[in-house]
């Protein structure tokens, strides 16, 4: 067995199948292209998935890579799991080979022998091979074209050996090899009555290598037909082989890894050798990992989706830093290690190193606040349970620790044995089913492909896009389908511009002798262009077409990605070079662009790049596209949209000078057909995503018209004129402004009024003083100021006030400090508010409350009297 760095055994695995004929094809997107069905992307063979399902095709036969991924759920991907032992991951990487229709089982059985015994050297004799129960074919290849020990050849079932992608659908066997790493690696010697084995569940047996022969069709009713070209997948644990072929006992103890601890030793000042360390360590190398590569592929946290599962991540590393004493942000401090460590093999984190840790500082950021709220949580937990005399943290009260403030469990196990409680595990773990339960109904396998039953009218080559050139064209029928609503329809050739990139597919007409048909929009599905058509009457299958894009539409739709372009280049030369696109809408009417950014872009700069875009669109400058090698244009210096993946031929769009990306959009012929261009809005889309909204063209200068008539309306209700009408206004706003002074002053005065004749009315219960009183007219500002006033009169007591304002209930509720061990203002204002059919909250010493039913405040009141007497005569 040979030692080597994991960079190294990921080249030499890349450059083992490139020497057997493989296109080494660059890893997928931690973002899952057009499919709603993953969260993440969890497998290498998720890209080839299109392929596997008939709908797609490659330009090659035989394919590798090493595909980065992100599994948070299943059966062997629990998140709480990962840092507790020594192999779970959220974020790995896959080696995978592929053979679409080519080389099949002899071949894949041939190469994976070779590679793991010639080139990498592992010992033969600790090699298993598991096969499908029923598969000859692998078990006499496995014996005739391998010097494997034949006692070594073991068939399981469908549990271990047969792979579907779904409950329908492309499936067959698979053959897995395992290595035996001698018995003091198992780790279930304590447990009555278990042997080793392989797929016994022990650390002592591991699978390396899974190579999956997909021969079949699951059919709906169960049964397996042939498929009429076979495929190999194979996929290997790149950290588990690592591990092997390094000699170590870890998956944290391989290179990589170590370098990422030695950061995080560095910046917490504590060792990974003390074993009090060791899980945080390892969460945080981890999570660290996933953190980096989601983000670097365009992923942000949020609080649904993939982005709240990002934040999860990151709350939980976060929380574990705690541990080792870190309570302010440091997470962002440990990617300058993971990218000195990986950069290399994946430049995509080292381009957007600086977006990554400003993501994750500002999310950091965000929990610290969060975590307070959450320890103020538990605290009111521990204290109610205190009252109740009870010493169990309910499974729900944990579960919303966890799943609302990113408390992991063992933290609130922690906390709770410092105050003498326990936690309902079995609670918490019910709960943590029923999520899983939503999480698996809602991201449960559906085909996400093109689900259209399609009819064929003619089978010759379909959906080639001319659209750049022309809007109009006689076109050939190929295939028919239908909706409720419209004909889907897909010609062979076409200038209708399909869905994508951001930019609405085009609209427009299609012609059959004298019959017309309007096209609704263009998409695109399975590499097909289709053309979405009002249904009326029939379609004339055998007739020849004319298609006409809808000119003005189509237009107005260039000149907005044209100024998208435009946008981004502006926001780049104003704000720097980290801004990058997150994501856009371009639609005729107007545009949305979505960059990375971390604090709102000021008036005075919004101003800088509404004025640069207008600079170059009054240059008059030509828009060029055109073909380019993918390496030769990333080398030129063109933008292009992190996560996304091109191919080896690339459309390269460039106002000369100022912008040039990557896009298969359409684009005016000149900046100066754009017109005008003009910013409507400026806002937050998530932690460090800015949206701008602007309009071009005939649009803007209809803004423009309507701010004008605007403002001479203004000018005439002010009778002032245009230089004037700000000064007028202000003069306005500061009288208002003094009007408002002078009424609080008297609300001022009659409230104190009305307050000193309550001094006569408080009442003693237990010689305690307390007053419950209704002063109608007051704002709930006035009424807290009341409450304040009588408590300090009381010295010891509690206010209960209510007032009708505007019609409008309102509640508040005073309680001197010293007694707010024996009643409590949230408790007391919570039960007066409920009379009225409202609600509210606050501290123990001053809470607030509103109301609806205004006929009721006497009786709430009464309510709140009745249960000030009755505690404090406790």
């Amino acid at each position: 067995m040979v030692l080597i760095t994991a960079n190294q055994v990921r080249t030499e695995f890349l450059e083992f199948f490139r020497e057997k004929g493989h296109e080494i094809v660059p890893s997928a997107s931690l973002i899952p292209e057009n499919d709603p069905t993953l969260i993440f992307t969890n497998a290498g063979m998720n890209q080839f998935k299109d392929v596997f399902l008939g709908t797609g095709v490659r330009s090659y036969k035989r394919a590798a890579d090493s595909q980065k991924c992100i599994r948070v759920s299943g059966k062997h991907n629990d998140l709480e799991e990962v840092g507790r032992d020594t192999y779970h991951h959220t974020f790995f990487e896959m080696l995978g080979n592929w053979s679409f229709g080519d080389y099949y089982k002899k071949e894949a059985i041939i190469w994976a022998w070779e590679l793991l015994t010639e080139r990498w050297k592992l010992p033969k004799d600790k090699l298993y091979a598991t096969i499908y129960k029923t598969d000859d074919e692998a078990e006499e290849l496995w014996r005739s074209c391998t010097d494997i020990n034949p006692d070594h050849i073991l068939r399981f079932g469908e549990k271990d050996n047969f792979w579907e992608m779904g409950e329908t659908g492309p499936c067959g066997p698979c053959t897995e090899i395992h290595i035996d790493l001698g018995p003091e690696r198992c780790d279930k010697g304590h447990i009555s009555g278990h042997v080793c084995g392989v797929n016994e569940g022990c650390a002592r047996f591991i699978e390396l290598w899974n190579l999956v022969f997909i021969q079949y069709n699951r059919k709906a009713d169960g049964s397996l037909e042939e498929l009429p070209a076979k495929h190999v997948d194979t996929g290997m644990g790149f950290e588990r082989i690592v591990s092997v072929l390094q000699n170590v006992s870890s998956n944290y103890d391989i290179d990589l890894f170590r370098e990422i601890i030695k950061g995080i030793e560095t910046i917490t000042g504590k060792s990974y050798r003390d074993p009090e360390n060791q899980v945080a360590f390892r969460v945080i190398a981890d999570h660290i990992r996933a953190l980096t590569f989601a983000i670097a592929d365009g992923a942000l946290p949020s609080n649904e989706g993939r982005g709240y599962v990002l934040r999860r991540i990151l709350r939980r590393a976060a929380r574990f830093g705690r541990t080792l004493g870190m309570v302010e942000p440091f997470l962002y401090r440990v990617v300058p290690y993971l990218v000195a460590a990986m950069g290399d093999a994946y430049p995509e984190i080292r381009e957007r190193q600086n977006h990554c840790e400003m993501v994750i500082k500002a999310e950091e950021e965000g929990f610290n606040r969060t975590l307070d709220k959450g320890i103020e949580l538990f605290e009111e937990i521990a204290g109610r349970l205190r009252q109740e005399a009870s010493t169990t943290i309910s499974g729900v009260d944990a579960f919303k620790l966890y799943d609302t403030y990113g408390f992991p469990l063992d933290l609130t196990q922690l906390m709770a044995e410092e105050k003498g409680l326990k936690v309902d595990i079995d609670g918490f773990n019910r709960e943590m089913d029923k999520q899983r339960a939503k999480a698996r109904e809602t991201g449960k396998f559906v085909m996400s492909e093109d689900l259209t039953k399609w009819e064929t009218v003619k089978e010759i080559p379909h959906s080639r896009f001319y659209g750049y050139e022309g809007l109009t064209g006689e076109a050939e029928l190929c295939l028919v389908g239908e909706d409720e609503k419209y004909w889907h329809l897909v010609f062979n050739e076409t200038p209708f511009y399909a869905e994508a990139g951001g930019q609405v597919g085009d609209v427009g007409t299609i012609e059959a002798g004298a019959d017309s048909y309007q096209v609704v929009d263009t998409i695109r599905r399975n590499e097909r262009i289709i053309h979405l058509v009002e249904k009326r009457g029939s379609i004339p299958k055998g007739s020849r077409f004319r298609l006409k894009v809808d000119r003005r539409r189509r237009q107005d739709t260039a000149c907005n990605h044209t100024a998208t372009h435009l946008l981004q280049a502006a926001l780049r030369r104003v704000l720097g070079t980290h801004v990058n696109q997150s994501g856009s809408l371009v639609t005729p009417e107007r545009l949305r662009f979505d960059f990375t950014h971390f604090e709102k872009v000021s008036d005075e700069k919004l101003r800088a790049v509404e004025d640069l875009v207008n600079e170059v669109i009054a240059a008059g400058i030509p828009v060029r596209a055109e073909e380019k090698d993918y390496q030769e244009a990333i080398t030129s210096g063109v933008t292009a949209l992190f996560g996304e993946r091109y191919g080896d031929r690339v459309r390269v769009v460039s106002v000369e000078g100022f912008s040039s990306e990557l896009c298969g959009g359409t684009h005016v012929n000149n900046t100066a057909q754009i017109r005008l261009f003009r910013i409507l809005a400026e806002s937050s889309v998530a932690t460090g995503i800015r949206r701008i909204e602007a309009v071009t063209g005939t649009e803007a200068l209809k803004l423009y018209n309507r701010e004008r008539e605007a403002l001479n309306e203004i000018c005439d209700l002010l009778k002032t004129d245009f230089d004037q009408v700000v000064l007028k206004v202000n003069n306005l706003i500061e009288a208002n402004l003094q009007y408002e002074k002078e009424l609080a002053k008297l609300n001022q005065e009659q409230a104190s009024g009305q307050v000193k004749q309550l001094f006569d009315k408080i009442k003693t219960a237990n010689g305690i003083k307390y007053i419950v009183a209704r002063i109608d007219g007051l704002s709930m500002e006035l009424l807290r100021d009341a409450a304040d006033k009588l408590r300090e009169r009381m010295g010891t007591g509690v206010a209960a006030l209510g007032t009708v304002n505007e019609g409008k209930v309102a509640f508040v509720v005073g309680v001197t400090k010293d007694l707010t061990s024996k009643i409590k203002a949230g408790d007391l204002i919570k039960a007066i508010a409920a009379e009225t059919g409202g609600g509210g909250g606050g501290r123990p010493d001053l809470a607030q409350a509103g109301g609806k039913d205004a006929s009721k405040i006497d009786r709430a009141l009464e309510v709140g009297e009745k249960m000030i007497v009755e505690t404090l005569g406790k």
